[in-house]
């Protein structure tokens, strides 16, 4: 009997195929579907608009991208003032 995987599964490995820079064959093992059937999916839908959808889920990972650009840029000033904190210490 076949796996059936629901449409958003599909759509979801076509946009990690044609965005992510990895190679197919590691998406198709990553995801656990056969290669051919990957690239099945990727020739039907690969006119489609693939970040189409609800705008809720667009703004939803636009929010949490900021949050995590936030928290990102508060790492780096920490690891800036522990470098110049360091720097000064070895002299």
């Amino acid at each position: 009997m076949a796996i059936r995987y629901t449409e958003e599964f599909r759509r979801d490995a076509v946009r990690i195929a044609t965005n992510s820079g990895l190679t197919r064959p590691q998406i198709a093992s990553d995801l656990g579907v056969g290669l051919s059937t990957l690239n099945k999916w990727v020739q039907k839908h690969q006119h489609d608009d693939l970040m189409s959808g609800p705008d809720e889920d667009v703004e939803k990972e636009n929010a949490r991208l900021r949050k995590e650009v936030h928290v990102l840029r508060e790492e780096r000033e920490v690891l800036k003032k522990a470098a110049i904190f360091f720097a000064g210490q070895s002299r």
